[in-house]
C-alpha cells in the first residue's frame, strides 16, 4: 500500500509541474477574417492536406507553428498522429505531390501577424496566447 501512494504521489506532482503542457489549444482565424466557422472535420481534413478550401470554396492558408510540444500536441489531438507518424505522413505527401505542408511561423507572434494580414489564414495556439485581433474557431481536444 505505500509503494502505491509513493506512485500516486509522483503522479500527482508529475501532473502539477507539467500543468502548462495541457494548456487548451485553439484553431483560430484573424478577428476580420473571411474564416468565420470551422467544424473538427474540416479542420482535420485541411491540416493533413486533404482539403485546401471549406465547402463554400473558401480558399484557406494554414499556418503552423515551429516544431515543439504545442505543435505536438496539436497534431496528436487533432488527427490522432504522434510527432513521428505527422512528420512521416507529411514527407509522403510531399513526395508523392499530394499536397503541401501548411506554412511554417517562426513564433507565435509571427502566426498572429500573418493570420491578421491573409484573410483567408488560419492557425491554432494556446487558448491563452489569443488576443483580441483573433477570433477563437475552434477548441482541440481528445
Amino acid at each position: 500500500m505505500a509503494y502505491f501512494n509513493q506512485v500516486l504521489a509522483a503522479l500527482v506532482l508529475s501532473l502539477a509541474v507539467h500543468g502548462g503542457a495541457w494548456a487548451q489549444l485553439v484553431i483560430v482565424s484573424g478577428k476580420n477574417g473571411a474564416i468565420t466557422e470551422l467544424s473538427r472535420s474540416q479542420a482535420e481534413r485541411l491540416f493533413l492536406g486533404r482539403a485546401t478550401t471549406l465547402p463554400d470554396n473558401t480558399p484557406v492558408t494554414l499556418i503552423d507553428l515551429p516544431p515543439g510540444p504545442d505543435r505536438d500536441t496539436f497534431y496528436l489531438k487533432l488527427t490522432g498522429k504522434n510527432p513521428v507518424q505527422t512528420r512521416a505522413y507529411w514527407s509522403r505527401q510531399v513526395f508523392t505531390g499530394r499536397a503541401l505542408p501548411p506554412r511554417q511561423a517562426s513564433s507565435i507572434e509571427e502566426l498572429r501577424r500573418w493570420l491578421v494580414d491573409d484573410d483567408n489564414a488560419i492557425g491554432y495556439l494556446p487558448e491563452e496566447q489569443v488576443d483580441n485581433h483573433l477570433r477563437i474557431l475552434l477548441g482541440v481536444t481528445d
